[in-house]
């Protein structure tokens, strides 16, 4: 009795996992924002993505990362804003990063 509670929960979980991944497809146009939503919603998510970028950029463990880790990232921004692929951003951001850790700066 005990062993079958907890695939049970599984399961179910698993069940409404699928459906909500499958309501997606399924009621894409009959459901969605309302026009007047779209837009502070896209602002939402934006503002949402900035703060994490933020966060990870200058804090680790509660406290200021040092001034390699942004400017790794500031590196990073600039390359995304003029379109550069992303494997070229990402190696930019931690050559970056990692250059000016080896001359001391943490």
């Amino acid at each position: 009795m005990t062993a079958t509670l907890p695939m049970t929960a599984i399961l179910l979980l698993a069940a409404g996992t699928y459906a909500f991944r499958l309501a997606g497809p399924l009621l894409h146009e009959r459901l969605g924002p309302a026009d007047r939503l779209t837009r502070p919603l896209a602002a939402a998510t934006t503002v949402l993505l900035l703060a994490l970028v933020a966060t990870s950029a200058l804090t680790e463990n509660q406290d200021f990362a040092g001034w390699s880790r942004p400017a790794g990232v500031l590196a990073a921004a600039a390359l995304a804003l003029r379109r550069a692929p992303f494997p070229v951003v990402v190696l930019t951001a931690a050559a970056t990063t990692a250059l000016l850790r080896l001359c001391g700066i943490p």
